[in-house]
């Protein structure tokens, strides 16, 4: 089974793109960020005629996150628990930045992780306590059901190490490359989760930003991220990163995530070859 994660920046503007690459790649699980539209405003016809369910969840034009499976949609969840809001005037209200569900035994999550905007920003504070909250509820959860594999998929807005950032512009003092925000990234791997996509692909960029020619000067930075469990981990036989997406008219300024996982745990003496990377 092929999981991917993909922040599409608007699937209404890319909805062709998107279904485009569904039907080369046979992805059978597409867990999406920042949808940008409500889940009636959602283009369900097109991926729907090609074979996948849907589970949406949008509350207007920013932010929104969204699962289409080939393998079966159940258990959806909006938010995980004790997911905390955000409002600079007001009480706290929860964004649409997170929905689960069962997609062929995988309890899969898409998630948007709050940008932070700056150091000194109430944003800021909000990405590392909704990244706590995450850490504790996928703790929990897999203390309960570590049978059973889990997959945190999205674009988590963090570069975690000094690999993972090849853009001059982000250096100290910005965001999604600071020292806290990397300390609870490694929190997740503390608590016992692991990267399956880094074993396959050790490095390389999913987002580069539209403006100065980034792209053509692959002045980069990984920050979408497949975080799984043990019982992932186990199953996972290959990645990539689909690089090319981020060519032509028009595309995100993200790529696709994919990891690669078998019906069962893979065995130490299985004939996969876990040291020859997949590059795309």
């Amino acid at each position: 089974m092929l999981i991917a994660t993909w922040n599409v920046n608007s699937i209404r503007t890319r909805v062709g793109g998107v279904t485009d690459w569904l039907r080369a790649s046979h992805v059978d699980v597409l867990l999406m960020q920042e949808i940008k539209c409500k889940p009636e405003q959602f283009p369900r016809a097109e991926f729907e005629a090609l074979g996948y369910e849907l589970a949406i969840h949008g509350l207007d034009q920013w932010n929104g996150v969204a699962i289409a499976s080939k393998v079966g949609i159940a258990d959806v969840e909006i938010g995980f628990p004790r997911m905390p809001g955000f409002s600079k005037t007001g009480d706290p209200e929860p964004e649409a930045r997170a929905i689960g569900a069962t997609v062929g035994g995988v309890k899969a999550w898409s998630l948007y992780v709050p940008n932070g905007r700056a150091l000194d920003d109430p944003h800021y504070t909000y990405k590392l306590e909704w990244l706590a909250a995450l850490r504790e509820y996928a703790r929990e959860w897999d203390s309960v059901n570590s049978g059973i594999p889990l997959a945190l998929g999205g674009d988590w807005n963090i570069a975690p190490t000094d690999v993972d950032n090849g853009d001059p512009d982000l250096g100290p003092g910005s965001t999604h490359i600071s020292a806290p925000e990397r300390e609870v990234f490694t929190s997740f791997f503390e608590a016992g989760f692991t990267d399956p996509v880094r074993e396959f692909v050790p490095t390389g960029y999913t987002y580069w930003d539209y403006q100065r020619l980034k792209f053509p000067k692959n002045e980069g930075i990984r920050i979408d991220f497949i975080i799984g469990n043990q019982a992932l981990k186990d199953r996972s036989i290959g990645a990539w990163i689909d690089r090319d997406e981020r060519k032509g008219d028009g595309p995100s300024d993200h790529v696709p995530v994919v990891l690669e996982i078998t019906d069962s745990a893979v065995s130490d003496d299985s004939d996969f070859d876990f040291d020859e990377p997949m590059v795309f």
